[in-house]
C-alpha cells in the first residue's frame, strides 16, 4: 500500500505549483458525486483556500438523486464551495439542432453531457481566473474509458497515476463520506450504466493488469483491445509537418 501521508504532501505541492506557475486564482472542478471527483476536490482543498465544485446534472434520474446527495456531503465535510448547474435544457437543445441536418448515436448523444460539463467549467474557470482540475484515473484512462474533449479536458490532474484501488484507499485514508467508497462506479450518463458493466470488465481486473501484466485470457483481451483503440484520446492530435 501506498504511503498516503507522503502522499498527500506531494501532491498538495503539485497542485500549489501548478497555481503559481499559472498565477491562478484558484481551482474549479466538476462534483460529481464520484470517488475520482470526490478525492480531487479534497486535495485541492487542502492545497488551496479557492475551490469551487461545480455540480452538473444533465437528465440522468441518478444525477439529480443519489450523485447530487453524495457530492453534497463531500463538499459539507470538507468545506468545499459548491454551485449547481442544471444542463438538461442545454443538451436537448444541442441535440434538437443537430437532429434537424444529422443523425445522432446514443454514444454521441450520451458523450454531449461530458462536453457540455467541460465547456461549463472554462467557462466559469476563465471568468474567475481558476485552473480546470481533472478527475480522471490511471484505470479510466488506461482503458480510454472518458470522453475525448469533455472529462478528458483539464488543466491539471493530482489523481491521474492513481488506480482505482488506489483512489479507495487514498478515500479512506483521508475519511471520506462512505456512500463514496461503497456506491458502484458510473459516469451516470444514462439510467443503469455502471462502468464496469460497460467496460466488460472490473476495475480490479484493469488494476490487477496494469501492475502485473497478468490475468484471465479473456479479460486480458478485452483490456489490451479497448487500450489500444483508445491510443488517439491519450495522445496530442495529430498535425501535419513536412
Amino acid at each position: 500500500m501506498r504511503d498516503y501521508a507522503l502522499e498527500l504532501k506531494n501532491r498538495i505541492t503539485f497542485i500549489q505549483n501548478a497555481l503559481k506557475n499559472s498565477e491562478a486564482s484558484g481551482i474549479i472542478y466538476g462534483n460529481s458525486g464520484g470517488k475520482d471527483s470526490a478525492l480531487v476536490g479534497i486535495l485541492c482543498k487542502k492545497a488551496c483556500e479557492n475551490v469551487l465544485g461545480v455540480i452538473m446534472p444533465c437528465e440522468s434520474k441518478r444525477n439529480f438523486g443519489e450523485d447530487m446527495e453524495d457530492g453534497l456531503k463531500v463538499a459539507e465535510q470538507f468545506d468545499i464551495e459548491y454551485i449547481t448547474v442544471d444542463l438538461t435544457d442545454a443538451k436537448k437543445a444541442i441535440i434538437s439542432q443537430i437532429e434537424k441536418v444529422s443523425e445522432i448515436s446514443s454514444t454521441a448523444k450520451a458523450n454531449i453531457a461530458p462536453r457540455l460539463r467541460m465547456t461549463t467549467l472554462y467557462s466559469i474557470g476563465q471568468s474567475k481566473n481558476y485552473l480546470v482540475a481533472g478527475t480522471g484515473n490511471k484505470s479510466e484512462g488506461f482503458m480510454g474509458y472518458f470522453t475525448k474533449w469533455g472529462d478528458g479536458a483539464y488543466d491539471l490532474n493530482p489523481i491521474s497515476d492513481l488506480t482505482v484501488t488506489d483512489i479507495y484507499e487514498f478515500l479512506e485514508f483521508l475519511n471520506a463520506p462512505e456512500n463514496i467508497i461503497k456506491k458502484a462506479p458510473s459516469a451516470g450518463l444514462f439510467e443503469g450504466q455502471t462502468d464496469e458493466s460497460e467496460m466488460g470488465v472490473t476495475y480490479k481486473e484493469i488494476d490487477e493488469y496494469i501492475k502485473t501484466g497478468e490475468g484471465k485470457p479473456e479479460s486480458v483481451a478485452k483490456i489490451e483491445a479497448a487500450h489500444k483503440r483508445s491510443e488517439h484520446k491519450r495522445s496530442m492530435p495529430l498535425t501535419y509537418s513536412n
